[in-house]
């Protein structure tokens, strides 16, 4: 992880993957606040698990809203900071705090949200699930998949299922030749893309809103925030749920939510 060098005072929390911080030298807890005095330098130690680490700082990182967001999507060179990675140098500017900012505030380990092993996915099987055999869309449930090294915000891949078995049909004008391909179509949020039929792919927050490819399924909206926890090579399996199941699951999610807020506020 960064050394981060802070000019001022500020409540900080490290949440997300299991990356121990560490305040000039001495290890704190994750999801637990800490004061950090200016002067002080929040260094990390050896990731020990989940793949993604998130550090919230009282009043936030002052940089400009763009489309809503402070988050940087660096395709697009758009938001963040300047708009790209950060480098060592950088400066960020923090917020101020709009209340007083409390060290000592935990999120219980019961609300911590991390994927088990192997990780299970639920999936709404989607418009173009006809569009394979039925003994194909029971194997693709019934597999451990395994996250590829190409896994980032646009996209996770995986790998080690059996190709996916297409029902036979001439290819509508505009589709392409192979089968996997269609005449291109709208990519919701979470969605699963299987160009040639081999390897799923996840669209995730920064990847495309259309293109060709056919689509299995979509991983629930509960679940789309395990997948940036997990590290290349990690086992998964994808579970089919319904509509039904699906929203419950929502609003169970956003009912955890409430809880980790009413924690934090004490």
């Amino acid at each position: 992880g960064p050394e981060l060098e802070f000019t001022r005072d500020a409540v900080v929390a490290v949440t997300g993957a299991e990356l121990p911080p560490r305040l000039d030298g001495e290890v704190r807890e994750t999801w637990t606040s800490f004061t950090v005095k200016a002067g002080q330098v929040l260094s990390f130690d050896y990731l020990k698990s989940g793949a993604r680490a998130y550090i919230a700082v009282s009043g936030g990182i002052d940089v400009p809203v763009v489309l809503g967001s402070r988050s940087t999507y660096t395709l697009g060179a758009l938001g963040g900071f300047v708009g790209r990675n950060l480098q060592a140098g950088d400066e960020l500017p923090l917020g101020e705090a709009t209340g007083t900012g409390v060290e000592g505030r935990r999120v219980p380990e019961n609300l911590r949200r991390l994927p088990a092993t192997p990780t299970e996915l639920r999936v709404m099987p989607g418009l173009y699930w006809h569009r394979i055999t039925e003994a194909s869309g029971r194997r693709f449930f019934e597999d451990v998949w395994t996250v590829a090294p190409e896994a980032d915000r646009i996209g996770y891949r995986f790998r080690g299922g059996h190709p996916l078995e297409f029902v036979e049909r001439k290819q509508p004008f505009g589709a392409g030749s192979d089968p996997s391909n269609i005449v291109d179509s709208c990519y919701p949020y979470g969605s699963i893309q299987v160009p040639g039929g081999t390897e799923p792919i996840i669209l995730h927050r920064d990847a495309v809103s259309g293109g060709g490819y056919f689509m299995i399924g979509t991983v629930i909206s509960a679940d789309m925030d395990l997948i940036g926890q997990l590290q290349p090579h990690t086992p998964t399996r994808f579970v089919p749920i319904g509509m039904e199941g699906a929203l419950a699951a929502r609003h169970e999610r956003r009912a955890q939510l409430d809880r980790v807020r009413t924690e934090l506020l004490g």
